[in-house]
């Protein structure tokens, strides 16, 4: 089986779609997303309509939560507060009420799925250094082999085994029996590892391997669209450097 986890995409109409086109080339089974469909840029209906329609099933972010009512949003930075309130705003009353009915995590057999920490889903515990990644060890035992995370918006994974945990880096690789992993899946539309192409995963349950893909999109439309929005001006600008 072929699962592709989306994460992050964060009202970027331009690169979900072409993402999403990817999915169907690369022949997948299932989609999965992360979560964090809404929240800095400016496409938050479009990208609710086309994820709602396509992944098996959608997670809980952190910014889907704030628009929703779900958590407290107000020491949130301004112009961060600003684009969840345009978003709640403008967002059609079928979408909110499909974003308040998320859940936070998911599970298909060994494989699992969480916007951020798998520890406690609704705190949204970042995972994206190896000092993080030591803490789940006492937990390990009760997660999943896989633990698919989104959150940080960044390609990092971690092998958690003979009580040690280890960075796993490449772009495509196997999953070795007797470990644990976490697995941060990067951004679709909104990347921060200076990498501006869209990001995803695949995971073939199968072969037993993941692999990062890349997209480009055209970034130019997506950030003139939070212009025109009046959104913050550096939402627009950091699509174009992957920050």
């Amino acid at each position: 089986m072929r699962i592709a986890i989306i994460s992050d995409i964060h009202s970027n109409i331009e690169a979900l779609t072409q993402v999403l086109r990817v999915t169907e080339e690369q022949k997948v089974d299932r989609i999965v997303s992360l979560g964090d469909i809404v929240g800095y840029g400016a496409s938050p209906n479009a990208c609710c309509d086309l994820v709602r329609s396509v992944t098996e099933v959608t997670l809980l972010g952190n910014h889907d939560a704030a628009v929703a009512g779900r958590m407290d949003y107000s020491y949130y930075y301004d112009a961060a507060r600003h684009a969840l309130d345009w978003s709640a705003s403008v967002l059609s009353d079928e979408n909110m009420e499909w974003l308040k009915t998320l859940p936070y995590t998911y599970r298909i057999g060994d494989v699992g799925f969480c916007h951020g920490s798998p520890v406690e889903p609704r705190a949204y515990e970042y995972i994206f250094a190896l000092e993080q990644a030591r803490e789940l060890a006492p937990y390990v035992e009760h997660l999943p082999e896989v633990t698919f995370i989104g959150h940080s918006h960044l390609c990092k994974a971690f092998a958690i085994g003979n009580g040690e945990v280890h960075d796993v880096v490449a772009q495509k690789f196997g999953i070795r029996r007797g470990y644990k992993y976490i697995i941060s899946v990067g951004s679709v539309g909104q990347p921060r590892d200076y990498d501006n192409r869209a990001c995803f995963v695949i995971c073939d349950t199968g072969a037993r391997t993941v692999e990062y893909i890349r997209v480009e999109y055209d970034i130019e439309s997506a950030a003139q669209k939070i212009f025109d929005a009046s959104l913050a001006l550096n939402f627009g600008k950091r699509l174009f450097l992957g920050v």
